[in-house]
């Protein structure tokens, strides 16, 4: 064999190789997306639509992992009032919002 068709055969080898890297990296990068990413975002909008919903008298959790009841509502903060003390009035974040139970209507 001479040498030319030694380098010819070595340089479409190595095309193909990196051809099929790349395939590989697609292939991971949509897995990537399909098991991260994607669920990640839904898991977002459905708090973000529980944060839209909620009202005044809602029982919600905190992050922080207390249980209050939502007195008034901003923007972006509320006013949760925690425990039977109706002097323990904390405005916080709405984003530390974890968990909405709504208020029977009696």
């Amino acid at each position: 064999m001479n040498m030319t068709a030694l380098l010819s055969e070595a340089q479409t080898g190595g095309t193909a190789g990196i051809i099929t890297m790349v395939g590989w990296f697609l292939v991971f990068g949509v897995l990537m997306y399909l098991m991260f990413y994607r669920p990640q975002k839904k898991e977002q909008a459905k708090h973000d639509a529980m944060l839209a919903n909620i009202a005044n008298g809602d029982y919600v959790l905190t992050s922080g992992g207390f249980y209050g009841v939502i007195i008034d509502i901003d923007d972006d903060t509320v006013i949760v009032e925690f425990g039977n003390n109706k002097n323990c009035r904390i405005p916080m974040k709405k984003s530390a919002i974890q968990e909405v139970e709504k208020a029977q209507s009696e």
